[in-house]
């Protein structure tokens, strides 16, 4: 009897149990699809049982497309085998929660964490979850992006009073979409190419041509994902006579360029005409009877008006930690270790004197020379004005925010100029081997030129306040030192003489 009645106990302890792992055999996954992530960053595929149960005694598979049979993760009997793992992903694969309060295996929650995706990693993942009574599947498809580089746009100045703009980004994905606009309507773009490098990524490259005095836009982007846009006000540069190289103001001409990113920043790049000042005497004509030419029938240039406002600078700080001074040349000390690493922070900063509160002012900057191949153009440079009374050693971020001003080489391009705005501003052109600085304190304007082909780099539109100081750094690791321009003294019968001269020749600092 008792025999029998520990049989009847044992069957209905085992049909309990069998019941309850009926009830538990239904696996239903669950997933959230698509999935966003932006290029080297961490994302997670959310993939879950419904209703939640606990996960850790079940096997867990991803994979892609239909290989089955080569996981990128494969959990089992609590471990995870990676014998048959792609290589790719090594090291970049592990459970990851889906949101806060999720439980983990223990609450059902077999989600995919995948670091520093790549392009390739983008497409169709399998969440496989299994049991030995029952099995579910469902996808998740993954969308790998890159909002890619600020946009370059590039002006070329056309003989019938057209301007050939140019805009270009670089490093995007999936393919972009490229829309020109002149802020009432869209333009019909000339042509638009697209491309890819190396790793994949994807550039855009296009061109509008639009009337003078206009203004034109650009914008690059995925959609609504992300939207990169740069803005560019027109207007008709000045047209000095042609110099004896035959070049003129006519070529890459920069004009109110207006970047926006996340935010916009409003720093006008435009073409200035500048009018000489002075005060006329009884005996001098007046502004209304002075012929519109010289006597010889030519007008002067932009940059020979310029010149009548020369300042010679001097540095500031001949004794600097960082840079090596010789006279007005100066180059980067050289260093096996910056405090700073390769980067050009103001580390290597210096200031000139004097400073300007007011008036007009013009100097020149040399990077380079052009008869030395051996040492050829600087690669990293900056020229401008700065605000501060002092340059802090550090590694600060010097901008218009916080009282800097100036036009600076590229790290990426050698015929791309940055401007030290945030956003950055960009502008293609070619590399100068001499550059012009031109401030207008009262007028609240701060022009860079191409000397060599008297051409207009560009301009910020500054309403300046307090004493502003010329600002240099000649960057790191550059053959060529950068050096500041003097303009000769008055010759023996008391005339100026009308050009600039290096002061020294030495290639070395």
């Amino acid at each position: 009897m008792g025999g029998t009645s520990a049989r009847l106990w044992f069957a209905v302890i085992l049909a309990s149990s069998c019941g309850a792992s009926t009830a538990t055999d239904g696996l239903v996954v669950s997933v959230r699809s698509p999935i966003l992530v932006q290029r080297n960053h961490t994302t997670t595929l959310p993939c879950w049982l419904e209703p939640p149960q606990d996960a850790e005694d079940l096997e867990v598979r991803w994979y892609r497309g239909s290989d089955f049979d080569n996981p990128i993760m494969l959990y089992r009997e609590k471990k995870v085998y990676s014998e048959k793992q792609p290589a790719s992903y090594a090291g970049r694969v592990w459970f990851g929660p889906k949101d806060d309060k999720s439980g983990g295996l223990r609450s059902g929650d077999v989600s995919l964490k995948l670091e520093n995706a790549t392009i390739e990693d983008a497409g169709e993942y399998t969440c496989y979850v299994s049991s030995y009574q029952a099995y579910d599947s469902d996808t998740v498809r993954l969308l790998v992006t890159e909002t890619g580089s600020p946009l370059l746009l590039s002006p070329v100045w056309k003989e019938d009073k057209r301007v050939n703009v140019s805009c270009k980004s670089e490093r995007w994905y999936p393919q972009p979409t490229l829309r020109w606009s002149d802020g009432k309507q869209d333009l019909r773009a000339g042509n638009v190419m697209y491309g890819k490098d190396s790793s994949g990524l994807i550039w855009v490259h296009s061109w509008v041509l639009v009337q003078s005095s206009s203004e034109v836009s650009c914008s690059v982007g995925l959609s609504t994902i992300a939207v990169k846009e740069a803005r560019m006000s027109l207007k008709e540069p000045p047209q000095p006579a042609p110099s004896e190289s035959g070049s003129s103001a006519a070529g890459w001409v920069a004009f109110a360029l207006l970047l926006v990113a996340t935010a916009v920043v409003f720093a006008v790049l435009a073409a200035m005409y500048i009018k000489k000042r002075g005060k006329n005497s009884k005996s001098e004509p007046s502004d209304e009877t002075v012929p519109f030419l010289p006597k010889d029938g030519k007008q002067p240039s932009v940059l020979t008006r310029l010149r009548e406002y020369y300042v010679n600078i001097k540095l500031d700080e001949p004794k600097h930690k960082f840079l090596t001074v010789k006279g007005t040349m100066l180059r980067d000390t050289k260093c096996d270790d910056f405090p700073d690493g390769p980067s050009v922070t103001c580390l290597t900063a210096i200031k000139g004197t004097p400073g300007f509160s007011g008036g007009q002012h013009y100097w020149e900057v040399s990077l380079g020379p052009l008869d030395n191949p051996a040492v050829g153009l600087k690669q990293s440079w900056w020229v401008g004005v700065t605000s501060r009374p002092e340059i802090l050693q550090e590694s600060v971020s010097p901008n218009t925010s916080n009282g800097f001003w100036f036009l600076s080489s590229s790290p990426d391009s050698a015929d791309v100029f940055q401007f030290s705005t945030k956003p950055r501003v960009f502008i293609g052109c070619p590399r100068p081997q001499k550059v012009g600085v031109f401030l207008d304190y009262d007028g609240g304007e701060l022009s860079f030129y191409n000397v060599n082909d008297e051409t207009l780099i560009g301009s910020f539109k500054v309403k300046f306040t307090g004493e502003v100081f010329p600002f240099f750094n000649p960057g790191k690791g550059d053959a060529a030192p950068m050096e500041i321009l003097h303009k000769k003294e008055e010759n023996h019968r008391g005339e100026e003489e009308n050009s600039v001269d290096s002061v020294t020749h030495e290639t070395e600092a």
